[in-house]
């Protein structure tokens, strides 16, 4: 490894300070670039897309080019982990783990900027991971089809495995997602003459309770669907009938299939309170991410090298309900993801996740040494 793991602890600190949300990342931009910049760069070059960065470090003798892709947006989280190095920008926080994967990749770079690989290697600084999605446009965008790899890699820290566990599979890891939001438009009033208004907050609960049906009643026994609802909010006072009401939530399924049913009965129900409480509504999907499916020569290759490394410890975990944009890159190029285990007692979108650094060092080293096995064969 080029860089020290105390320089990459630092690394991550600094990026941790400075959580923004998808498409703003102005200074982790500018964070990403004047480190990139310290590099090498014989062999380096390096192009903005957004409030991303592509790399590519060209290869002595390149017969294929592989990726690495990094996601670096922070979530809308208030920070209580009480670190010294907490964030700096209120109400935001590096709650799922950018940090570490932005970090990590950056490791990786040094190491070959500094140790020319034989084939390409494209590092991939993605933005707007968690909204509103950023993958599929950039896989789209003129840059990024310039320098496509043959094959893509990426990890997803994971709070409850130890350091040094690296967990994947195979096949399917995370689900097909769907955001979710609903609004509903009544008539507002006077809190003692509720005949004379059509109540959201009341039309929102019953939404809500009609929703734990869906998965239930209408969702195959033995496929799997989550639908949450994360969020209600309506009224501006206590005596005050609200007229207006929004509902937010979540969908996830293991299947395409089990979205389209999930979705429908959505749609029929808030039809069906629309006609109940004499309201409009509005219904919107927002960011739709396609599931994470690991290609299945790719995941073994990389599986069977974990195993033989003596530091690590390599779980064939379960599929799970995670939801990652990284899922459309594996729709037009074959690779994987992994989960890297970080040990906290906090887990993912928790405003005290509290990661362990030293599963940074950990995922450099196995990252650098798989690269350049998989180069030498």
């Amino acid at each position: 490894m080029s860089i020290d793991s105390g320089r990459l602890i630092e690394v991550r600190r600094e990026l941790h300070q400075i959580p923004e949300s998808g498409f703003q990342e102005i200074k982790t931009q500018a964070f990403l670039l004047e480190f990139i910049n310290r590099l090498p760069h014989e062999h380096l070059e390096i192009k903005k897309w957004r409030t991303g960065l592509l790399v590519r470090l060209n290869g002595s003798q390149p017969e294929k080019t592989y990726g690495y892709r990094a996601d670096i947006d922070g979530l809308p989280i208030k920070e209580e982990t009480n670190l010294a190095f907490s964030s700096n920008h209120e109400g935001y926080m590096h709650a799922c783990g950018h940090d570490f994967h932005m970090t990590i990749g950056l490791g990786v770079l040094s190491h070959f900027a500094e140790n020319q690989p034989k084939d390409n290697l494209v590092f991939v600084f993605q933005p707007a991971e968690e909204g509103p999605g950023g993958a599929k446009p950039l896989l789209e965008s003129n840059e990024f089809l310039e320098w496509k790899p043959d094959e893509m890699l990426a990890l997803h820290i994971a709070p409850e495995y130890p350091v040094g566990t690296v967990a994947t599979k195979p096949g399917l890891l995370f689900a097909n997602t769907s955001e979710l939001f609903i609004d509903l438009k009544g008539q507002g009033g006077h809190a003692a003459l509720p005949h004379m208004a059509n109540d959201m907050v009341v039309a929102a609960s019953h939404l809500v309770t009609q929703f734990q049906s869906i998965v239930s009643r209408n969702v195959a026994p033995l496929d799997s669907a989550v639908l949450t609802v994360g969020k209600i909010s309506g009224g501006t006072k206590q005596n005050i009938i609200a007229e207006d009401a929004r509902v937010e939530g979540t969908i996830r399924t293991l299947s395409i299939d089990s979205m389209s049913v999930v979705k429908k009965r959505i749609e029929a129900q808030v039809k069906g309170i629309e006609a109940s409480f004499n309201c409009q509504a509005s219904i919107d999907y927002g960011a739709n991410y396609c599931q994470v499916y690991n290609d299945h020569e790719i995941s073994k290759r990389f599986m069977n090298f974990t195993e033989n490394r003596s530091s690590a410890n390599l779980i064939e975990c379960e599929k799970a309900m995670t939801g990652e944009d990284f899922g459309y890159f594996l729709e037009s190029i074959p690779g994987m993801m992994f989960w890297l285990g970080v040990d906290s007692v906090s887990g993912l979108h928790s405003s005290t996740l509290n990661a362990k650094e030293e599963a940074i060092p950990f995922a450099v080293d196995l990252l650098v040494d798989f690269f350049t096995e998989i180069q030498s064969n």
